[in-house]
């Protein structure tokens, strides 16, 4: 893990970020307190869709009963 002071992160960020690719954690300090850690970001994968067990039954699809429908239509 690599320790820097304030002013050497603004002149050598890109030096730093290089360091961070390839893994490495940078704390950056003001004076002797640490104030921010630079580390790694996390690339997210997609999901996959359907990763529930779940099929919609054939009756879904089916006409709404008058009463039903009319409601729905009410609250619109």
């Amino acid at each position: 893990m690599e320790h820097v002071k304030v002013q050497y992160a603004k002149t050598h960020l890109s030096a730093l970020l290089a360091l961070v690719e390839r893994g490495q954690e940078v704390i950056i300090s003001r004076g002797s307190t640490p104030v921010a850690k630079l580390v790694p970001f996390e690339q997210h994968r997609e999901r996959e869709l359907g990763f529930v067990d779940y099929t919609v039954p054939s009756e879904f699809f089916d006409a709404l009963p008058e009463g039903e429908l009319q409601a729905w239509e009410r609250q619109g």
